[in-house]
């Protein structure tokens, strides 16, 4: 299996990389994991992750930097490859992102990325917080229980959202969207790949994905 970790100048590539060639390697899975910004890489991939850290605006600056990457990606995914986007890599399957100003997205799930209305709580959201989601409903939920803990941090989240798309949620103030999936698109609002044993799982999962 190729897994194209996605460098376009954001997020835990090393963190990232490492986890999913762990999670391959618990699964018995034979993975070759690269992180890269080529597009024939991209478009050879079995599987890609698209890592992400910092403003919206940024990081969709830094995939469209990249000649070619964009493309690739989307005409990949669209093409059946299953996608997992980490934390502002989820954000980016949003329609548009509005931290400072707007900016338009992949489109590839429902809503908009906005602050998080938690009135007297502290943001960014940072920490280990619960999931909530129906057992049994998604394979990437597979060997997990609501009430199990990953890691947070962000200030800003998916609002508007379609319910089948939305997964699972958490609570910050009121319901977060934590895990949204589409077809074979899927992303994380949380780091997986600082989730320990549940992010493991999660990534596991995602290998083993067949949407």
């Amino acid at each position: 299996m190729k897994i194209a970790v996605v460098d376009y100048g954001s997020g835990n590539l090393a963190s990232a990389s490492r986890a999913v060639q762990l999670a391959a390697d618990r699964a018995g899975i034979a993975a070759d994991v690269v992180v890269t910004s080529a597009p024939a890489a991209i478009r050879a991939a079995s599987r890609i992750v698209l890592p992400g850290q910092g403003a919206f605006a940024d990081c969709m600056g830094g995939l469209d930097a990249v000649p070619g990457l964009r493309d690739a990606l989307e005409q990949t995914v669209d093409a059946g490859t299953p996608f997992l986007g980490i934390c502002v890599g989820m954000q980016l399957m949003a329609e548009r992102g509005l931290e400072y100003g707007a900016t338009e997205g992949l489109g590839w799930v429902q809503g908009e990325i906005t602050r998080i209305d938690a009135p007297g709580l502290r943001l960014p959201q940072m920490g280990w917080n619960a999931l909530d989601f129906q057992p049994g409903s998604h394979p990437l939920l597979d060997g997990l229980l609501p009430g199990d803990h990953v890691y947070f941090t962000h200030s800003f989240a998916l609002s508007d959202g379609k319910g089948a798309e939305i997964l699972a949620t958490t609570d910050y103030g009121g319901p977060v969207v934590a895990i949204v999936a589409r077809d074979n698109r899927a992303g994380t609002q949380f780091h997986p790949e600082k989730s320990q044993e549940v992010g493991l799982t999660i990534v596991g999962n995602f290998l083993r994905w067949t949407p």
